[in-house]
């Protein structure tokens, strides 16, 4: 059923880290509506993991590969679950 909240898991390649990625992403997803974090890995790219719809998923799923990001956002790879429940607000990680 598309009103069952979803989590989406984006892990975010190209130059991510050190510009205010995660600052930014974590604006969007706090004007959407939706829960998460967004983590910095070792090998440079961003792990985002936000729950909420799954309209409003693909909305930020829009933005991240949108090129309005700073830094540069070369690929997106996206996955989707149901949504776990077990986050409050949205983390820089």
């Amino acid at each position: 059923m598309s009103g069952e909240p979803v989590r989406l898991s984006a892990w975010v390649h190209g130059y991510v880290q050190g510009v205010g990625f995660r600052w930014w992403t974590r604006s969007r997803a706090l004007e959407l509506g939706l829960v998460g974090f967004a983590r910095n890995h070792a090998d440079g790219r961003v792990h985002v993991v936000a729950e909420g719809s799954r309209t409003v998923g693909e909305k930020l799923l829009e933005l991240l590969r949108s090129g309005d990001a700073p830094g540069r956002v070369d690929l997106v790879v996206e996955s989707w679950e149901p949504a776990r429940g077990d986050m409050t607000g949205f983390e820089e990680r």
